[in-house]
């Protein structure tokens, strides 16, 4: 696969970028409704790109021998589906031909989360905004 076809599988969704506490005990993973500030929200794709892994530590790059092991990955994602050898979902802009049809389908972090940039205190905001889904 090249790196523009690896690259493509990305929905853009912006679940990956959302701010995640684990259990560690339980080795459960909460999601918050808190995103990473680098998150263009129109695009729904990182506004420092290249940059992300230096700007932001925790920012994990992705490749098919780590999907795997990042057990904290969206189901919806199409790098942890075709890791699992499944379809992708008929509103992926592969499929549908649109990237629009990511928002149409109700799947982006768009319409609910909030930049990091907007706290003072992250790490104290992180628990009050714990969300879930259903997948």
């Amino acid at each position: 696969m090249t790196r523009a076809e690896w690259e493509s599988l990305c929905d853009r969704c912006g679940k990956c970028c959302l701010h995640k506490l684990e259990d560690e005990d339980r080795g459960k993973v909460y999601y918050t409704n808190i995103v990473c500030g680098l998150l263009d929200f129109d695009s729904g794709q990182c506004t420092r790109y290249a940059e992300r892994s230096q700007l932001v530590p925790d920012c994990i790059t992705l490749s098919i021998g780590n999907i795997p092991q990042l057990h904290w990955m969206p189901g919806s994602c199409a790098y942890h589906l075709i890791a699992e050898g499944k379809d992708l979902p008929e509103w992926h802009p592969l499929c549908s031909g649109t990237p629009d049809s990511v928002k149409a389908a109700g799947v982006s972090v768009d319409s609910y989360a909030i930049p990091d940039t907007e706290f003072n205190n992250l790490e104290q905001e992180l628990e009050r905004h714990i969300i879930e889904w259903l997948e």
